[in-house]
């Protein structure tokens, strides 16, 4: 994923607390939905710019975009907006 848009690494260590993924807890659904995704073959489900272009903007992956929308599909939010207030609350 070198040309494409990429988030914290949950296993770097940061002041407090100690690794980002402290902040999920553990039976949280975001872990099934991370897991899950992370599993699939996104190239043969026929997801587009799975391969990054080599000129422009780098983008957002297409894995990364499909957790935010299952996640969002488990809470019901479906406007972006909604999302967006939604992460940014953390629950």
């Amino acid at each position: 994923m070198k040309r494409f848009i990429e988030g914290e690494d949950r296993g770097q260590g940061t002041l407090l607390p100690e690794l980002l993924d402290d902040y999920v807890a553990e039976d949280n659904p975001v872990r099934v939905v991370d897991v899950f995704v992370d599993e699939l073959d996104l190239a043969s489900l026929g997801f587009a710019r799975v391969a990054p272009a080599k000129t422009g903007r780098p983008a957002y992956h297409p894995a990364i975009l499909l957790k935010l929308y299952i996640y969002g599909y488990l809470y019901r939010t479906f406007l972006d907006r909604h999302r967006r207030k939604f992460l940014k609350r953390g629950s």
